[in-house]
């Protein structure tokens, strides 16, 4: 298998006055180079994943490298045999991560770890260990005796932390992601906050599968991409296919357009059983083929239905924030 092409994950904290035009740059140089992907700028700096022919992707690396904002950007670079994107995206954005949390990532930080030492630190029976991704991102892979807390998104961090370690500030944390944009966000926080011992896996797990001294020792299962690769491999797998039960790392969305879960499905079981999660979800009419573009009408269908569940969660959190509280 030929791997001519590149795929760069990066991002970069620093302050940038004219986010707009930033992005017709990046635009501009995604068009010229054949990249695909997705970048996104803000005032705060920039955060992509990008994909494309070797030469192209080192052309784009020499670019930021040259560039009077961007010449500090590291790169996590994975060789590739095409594109991990169908399509090129740049977007300006309040900021690059939402946390939804006002901090200063420059002014402080957690404490950078490099993948030897953050490995060492793994073994402290005192440290928690976070993992600060989404459930999906969990659930294919994470390192041994790391904790995910119980929230839907990452802007729901904070106020978790607050809750439930607002007595341990003295307790070292060990906190850890894909690439490393959201330990810087959640790190600032957390120092913000007046929590004492503060280490981030610098890197991320990216970093950490591909050292040559770690070599993702620690780490169990795949890590979670979002790109067509949807994980890499780094550990022991310990996810498992809903359907027969067989170690798998393969998610899949559900082929019931109006459930779409997504969840862990081998390639045998898909050939027997289909992309459907359940029976119920095997006779629903409204169902797509692995990767089909849905047709215009299920497509508005499906926003429509998205739509109606966000308003009624709206709707319920304003109850219940209008309920009087007891003390």
């Amino acid at each position: 298998m030929s791997v001519d092409f590149q795929v760069l994950l990066y991002y970069l904290f620093v302050r940038l006055d004219d986010p707009e035009s930033i992005a017709e740059e990046q635009r501009s140089w995604g068009q010229e180079l054949g990249l695909k992907g997705r970048i996104i700028v803000a005032e705060e700096g920039i955060n992509g994943t990008v994909s494309g022919p070797r030469e192209a992707a080192q052309e784009y690396m020499r670019r930021m490298a040259s560039h009077p904002s961007f010449s500090a950007t590291e790169f996590k670079i994975d060789d590739h045999d095409g594109h991990v994107f169908r399509r090129l995206s740049v977007k300006v954005r309040p900021e690059i991560v939402t946390l939804g949390e006002t901090v200063d990532v420059a002014a402080d930080t957690g404490t950078h770890l490099s993948p030897a030492d953050f490995r060492a630190k793994l073994d402290d029976p005192d440290a928690l260990i976070l993992d600060i991704r989404n459930d999906y991102e969990y659930e294919m892979g994470r390192f041994r005796g790391a904790v995910r807390p119980p929230v839907e998104t990452f802007k729901e961090f904070p106020a978790w932390l607050r809750e439930q370690f607002a007595e341990a500030k003295n307790r070292p944390v060990l906190t850890y992601c894909t690439g490393g944009i959201r330990c810087e966000k959640l790190t600032a926080f957390l120092r913000r906050e007046g929590f004492e011992e503060v280490y981030q896996l610098h890197g991320g797990i990216m970093t950490y599968a591909k050292d040559p001294e770690v070599r993702g020792e620690g780490f169990e299962g795949d890590c979670f991409m979002f790109d067509d690769r949807l994980s890499v491999p780094v550990g022991p797998p310990v996810s498992k296919c809903e359907k027969c039960g067989e170690a798998s790392s393969r998610y899949v969305n559900c082929a019931n357009v109006d459930c779409n879960r997504l969840y862990f499905l081998c390639e045998a079981c898909e050939t027997a059983h289909g992309l459907a999660c359940s029976e119920a979800c095997a006779a629903s009419v409204r169902t797509r083929l692995r990767n089909a573009r849905l047709a215009p009408l299920l497509r508005a269908d499906g926003k429509r239905l998205r739509q109606r569940r966000h308003r009624a969660k709206v709707r319920a959190r304003t109850t219940e924030s209008e309920q009087p509280h007891t003390i």
